[in-house]
């Protein structure tokens, strides 16, 4: 095997650190639906209806999943124009996502669960806020693509960035389909 073939062959190392984060943050999130489990089944488990606005902000996620991956393409093809079309929406769209999550808090304060009511409502709470942080977390690397993408001066067109920030971004997508099916489901 040539040297070339061997460098082809290797994984980024921002995509290694990337699946070692994700496999983390999994983990973390495996914990907390494990520990939601092991909870409910006490005799005090109270349930109650998730705000529907979390749904809304499922549609949201899924748009902007599809937005970052339409930006991955444009940035391949060069078309730059486009491509900064779609990171600015795809950034609103996180915006977007994390807006209808608060509303969602808001619901829940206002139909009587607070977060520091029955465990299962403050486990909502928690699962979905760190969750919620995580995306945020996402948002800030989108903001960051959305400021490489107005430089006037582009020292290199390399992809990974943006593949980083979309695989990354699609990780945060399924695990908050994830999380709302668990969460409808288990309660």
């Amino acid at each position: 095997m040539d040297a070339m073939s061997l460098q082809r062959n290797k994984i980024h190392p921002h995509k290694y650190s990337l699946w070692i984060a994700m496999g983390s943050i999994t983990m973390m999130f495996i914990g907390f639906t494990s520990a939601y489990v092991v909870k409910r089944a006490q005799a005090n488990w109270f349930t109650f209806q998730l705000p529907f606005i979390f749904w809304i902000s499922t549609a949201v996620i899924l748009t902007s999943s599809a937005t970052i991956q339409m930006a991955v393409e444009q940035f391949r093809n060069r078309n730059m124009q486009r491509y900064k079309q779609l990171i600015t929406l795809t950034a609103i769209l996180g915006v977007a996502f994390a807006a209808c999550q608060w509303i969602g808090f808001k619901q829940m304060t206002d139909m009587g669960l607070p977060l520091n009511g029955p465990a299962s409502v403050s486990f909502i709470y928690v699962i979905v806020s760190v969750h919620l942080l995580h995306v945020l977390g996402g948002v800030v690397a989108l903001l960051i693509m959305f400021g490489r993408a107005f430089r006037t001066r582009v020292r290199t067109y390399s992809a990974v960035p943006i593949e980083v920030a979309a695989t990354y971004w699609h990780f945060v997508d399924g695990l908050w389909i994830y999380l709302l099916i668990f969460l409808s489901i288990a309660r």
